[in-house]
């Protein structure tokens, strides 16, 4: 198949606000793979690189298309020639492997029409805004093979990859459902929060509630069976080999066969939290293991129980779950939690989590089932809120229900060391449909350019509240930070972009507050 069809299936995806007219394109698309091209496919379609990150950078991309002249004038691209171009990419290594990688991008890039480089930079950066998510392209993959949706999702959360478990569904068709179900050592993806704004938002949804203590570890998943024990990172890349003192923990537990979710974190001996990148350097050590453990041991803290013996709790409600897991586990080896109905009793927890130098609290439902690889509502994370005043540097074209307006904003910090202003990320969250037609009127007034065809550059002068939850490591943006979790509060027009924040504001909050970002092979928190 011609990356072509993929990209005009995206394109329709993105200007369409019907999900069922989302879902046909889709499917359309998916149902005319070949069996070699499937994987492939699947993952283009959810936004996602098959061989995950490449060595290619957003601005390598960025000035590759601008210097690769005009683009061609059909499409010749094939998906299985791009993904093998992708994989001599991500293989470069040694002496002269960055000048081989724009050797190999640039290549591609030259041979693609104006549509299919747009796509490309933006699947290789991870911002393909179609709107296509994993959701939608489950759904997609449903009608595509006549599954029912529900049984292709939990084939999905059972099989811990979208790509290669639509791939085989789409070869297969329902034969290949037998083949996912939960025993050890088959991790599955981990059920994600989404954040929420305070404790009332949290009770509102959920009523009476389990409020957690929300670590600043490493997410881990841990299958037992018999003496084998087995721990797999956020992304299910087995690490047990280096962490033994979990390994040895999780043994010694009496149930022959067990799958849990937890959290590894190094302690303080007063078993306060240490900063993440303190736990992080136990996960970044092949060498040396028993050395980094005498120096950095890691506590065991779980949170949930997905498998016991014969019994799988998936599908039981988390009050079950949580009975099971405090029968099993003992007190020292499980994250804290209360279960509550009262904001009073929870705001009290939830300040006594922070003032304990936590990152915040876990609201979770007592009757969701556990949703592998889901981010809903039945898991809520509490964290306290910060707010920068930042000035928007740039805005991109909105699309699907926000076609015709100017919609994602960049956002940059002042630079009073330097000059001009450092970007800090993007967001379109937050905004109103009131608050979006009017920044769209304001920003089409200060538009000075554009580039990559759908973003307007803008003079520096519009000043925004920026509310967010901490700030992380970044190597996409030049001042190595971002904000994670940003979102729009106001606008402010009584401020000039002299009086906005600085870069310096920003790094103070990162050293008191800021996170990393997640290894290559380890992931923080629950969400």
């Amino acid at each position: 198949m011609k990356l072509a069809r993929l990209v005009e299936a995206s394109a329709t995806v993105a200007k369409t606000r019907s999900r069922n007219a989302k879902i046909a394109a889709l499917a359309e698309v998916l149902r005319a793979l070949s069996g070699d091209e499937a994987r492939i496919g699947v993952a283009y379609a959810a936004g996602e690189l098959p061989q995950g990150r490449i060595g290619i950078g957003w601005a390598a991309v960025r000035d590759m298309i601008e210097q690769a002249g005009a683009p061609a004038a059909e499409p010749t691209l094939e998906l299985l020639e791009v993904s093998a171009v992708l994989d001599a990419i991500q293989g470069a290594s040694g002496s002269g492997s960055a000048g081989r990688r724009r050797e190999l991008l640039g290549g591609l890039v030259a041979r693609a029409t104006e549509a299919e480089r747009s796509f490309l930079g933006r699947l290789l950066v991870g911002e393909l805004r179609q709107g296509a998510l994993e959701g939608l392209v489950l759904e997609a993959i449903a009608t595509a093979t006549g599954l029912a949706a529900s049984e292709v999702r939990r084939a999905a959360m059972l099989g811990g990859s979208v790509s290669e478990v639509g791939a085989h569904l789409l070869r297969e068709g329902a034969p290949a459902l037998a083949s996912y179900r939960l025993v050890p050592f088959r991790p599955v993806l981990p059920m994600l929060a989404s954040p929420a704004d305070d404790v009332d938002a949290c009770l509102e949804r959920l009523g009476e509630a389990s409020f957690e203590l929300k670590l600043d570890g490493a997410r881990v998943q841990v299958h037992k069976d018999g003496d084998d024990v087995r721990v797999y990172t956020r992304s299910l890349h087995d690490a047990t080999d280096r962490v033994p003192d979990i390994v040895e923990a999780v043994r010694a537990l009496p149930a022959r066969s067990l799958v849990l979710d937890g959290e590894a974190i190094v302690l303080a001996p007063d078993g306060s939290p240490v900063p993440f990148q303190t736990t992080m350097r136990r996960f970044g050590r092949r060498l040396e293991v028993e050395r980094m453990r005498a120096e950095l041991p890691l506590s065991t803290c779980l949170f949930d129980v997905l498998l016991v013996d014969d019994r799988v709790l998936l599908d039981e409600p988390a009050r079950e779950r949580f009975a099971c897991l405090e029968s099993l586990v003992p007190r020292a080896m499980r994250v804290p939690r209360i279960v509550t109905a009262s904001i009073d009793e929870a705001e009290a927890y939830f300040a006594d989590a922070v003032g304990r130098g936590h990152e915040g609290l876990m609201a979770k439902s007592l009757t969701a089932p556990y949703e592998a690889g889901h981010r809903g509502f039945s898991w809520m994370k509490l964290k306290p809120a910060h707010t920068l005043d930042l000035v928007v540097l740039a805005v991109e074209r909105g699309s699907g229900r926000r076609e015709g307006t100017l919609s994602n904003l960049h956002l940059g910090a002042r630079d009073p060391e330097h000059g001009g202003f450092v970007m800090l990320g993007k967001t379109f969250k937050g905004m109103t449909d009131a608050m979006l037609a009017w920044q769209t009127e304001h920003l089409r007034g200060l538009a000075i350019g554009e580039s990559d065809g759908y973003v307007v550059h803008v003079r520096p002068e519009l000043v925004a509240e920026i509310a967010f939850n901490d700030v992380q490591a970044s190597p996409r943006y030049p001042g190595g930070l971002a904000l994670r979790f940003a979102r729009v509060k106001r606008y402010r027009p009584d401020k000039r972009a002299d009086e906005a924040d600085t870069i310096d504001a920003v790094r103070a909050i990162f050293s008191r507050f800021g996170t990393r970002l997640p290894l290559p092979e380890w992931g923080e928190g629950e969400g």
